[in-house]
């Protein structure tokens, strides 16, 4: 019976569990604030790297500018941040898995570690994604339909709120197959029931990729098609997993102390 239980299967005072995630998140923001501290130095390299895509449109001798007076620091700033939120997603996984594990059974952490490192597996593939494919199709686009006579100079700040917007985006795009798993496991919906509405799944994801990309048929394109293929990823490995409820210890007369025999009759 200890398999089919939690390993730590005994109860914690409140005040036990908020330290504990006090000290996890401490963890966290530590992690975040020293990679920052070891990219700062390059926060202009890094900014020039992510504005490649845009600056290889712009028009000869045309330059990308700063319309306020602390731009030119501040964004640099802020992007080497977000980066290092980025980069340190492991080591907050890592403490949430930490957090959650003692209370969950065997069968349940076979399940949610693979989707715990998938998710951030994923979303990093979808930034790359946008970054390696989006990007130059949407740039090109909009230099294309820029105006007779009006130069194309982009506000660095006003760049950098633009590409983080479509890096959220396509990121959590791509945790479809995570979201179609979860609903699976928690019974929320099932295989049978997210095959009758594929239809209008595919139609849903093409008006995202109409939403998120130029007003041509081939970007969109080229989100929406990913985004139905990682439907149908999530489709096939949630029929590979019983819903959570389906195992024998996951119901709730199974506990660990045996049954009492009944009161004898008076």
């Amino acid at each position: 019976m200890s398999d089919q239980k939690p390993e730590l299967d005994q109860e914690m005072p409140l005040v036990s569990h908020l330290t504990e995630l006090r000290t996890r998140l401490l963890r966290c923001v530590a992690a975040i604030f020293l990679i920052f501290a070891c990219l700062f130095y390059f926060a202009q390299k890094i900014y020039t790297l992510v504005s490649a895509p845009l600056r290889q449109y712009l028009p000869e001798g045309a330059t990308m500018i700063a319309t306020d007076v602390a731009s030119p620091f501040l964004t640099p700033f802020k992007l080497t941040m977000v980066v290092a939120l980025f980069l340190a997603m492991p080591v907050i996984l890592h403490q949430v898995w930490g957090f959650i594990a003692p209370g969950l059974y065997k069968h349940e952490k076979r399940i949610a570690m693979p989707l715990l490192v998938s998710s951030i597996l994923l979303f990093y593939a979808g930034m790359a994604f946008a970054y390696f494919l989006v990007f130059p199709l949407i740039f090109h686009f909009f230099a294309s339909v820029t105006p007779e006579g009006v130069s194309m100079m982009t506000d660095i700040s006003s760049y950098l709120d633009f590409v983080m917007t479509l890096f959220f985006a396509f990121g959590v795009a791509f945790e479809i197959p995570v979201a179609v798993v979860l609903l699976i496991w928690i019974g929320v919906v099932n295989v049978e029931y997210l095959k009758r509405i594929r239809p209008y799944v595919i139609i849903g994801c093409f008006v995202v990729g109409m939403i998120l990309t130029p007003p041509d048929i081939f970007s969109q394109t080229l989100l929406a098609v990913p985004m139905w293929l990682l439907f149908e990823v999530g489709l096939l490995f949630g029929s590979m997993i019983r819903k959570r409820g389906d195992h024998p210890e996951d119901e709730a007369g199974d506990s660990s102390e045996p049954p009492q025999p009944p009161a004898p009759l008076s």
